[in-house]
């Protein structure tokens, strides 16, 4: 499905959320200590560098839109949802790897939601102006390797 472009770089952004969901849930399963550290230092690195201006930007844009369009329910997931990951993002920077592959779970649970659900509901109940004049400001970053 072709997103509306004013979601075009939120949505690009997904990729590389799932990509680390994906990397978090091996991890956990490796067994191998080393690569578990390794990875909830890489978790702590991407949420300081993308994920935390990600939902800034949607609780701060898209959100008090679809709020205004009467979508309460989707709103009240997706901020919880954003705090259940900064929590887990908190307790992964202190190498508590208990919550990893929960962690891996949920962003990819939560990336998909928002593809699925929340976007669709933007681009069907949001008028495109309001959309589009709320998220032009919006940037993807810049994709780097990060090795992993």
């Amino acid at each position: 499905m072709k997103r509306h472009f004013a979601l075009q770089a939120l949505s690009r952004e997904h990729h590389q959320a799932l990509v680390l969901a994906s990397t978090c849930k091996r991890a956990a399963q490796s067994g191998n200590t080393e690569k578990v550290f390794e990875t909830c230092d890489r978790v702590a690195r991407e949420y300081d560098a993308d994920m935390a201006a990600h939902f800034m930007h949607e609780e701060k844009s898209l959100l008090p839109l679809l709020l205004e369009a009467g979508e309460k329910e989707l709103t009240e997931r997706t901020l919880n949802e954003h705090e259940s990951l900064r929590a887990m993002v908190e307790s992964l920077r202190k190498r508590d790897t208990s919550v990893l592959g929960d962690f891996g779970k949920l962003l990819s649970d939560h990336v998909r939601f928002e593809e699925q659900e929340l976007f669709s509901i933007a681009e069907n109940r949001v008028p495109d102006a309001l959309l589009v004049a709320a998220l032009r400001t919006h940037k993807a970053p810049v994709e780097t390797t990060s090795g992993n």
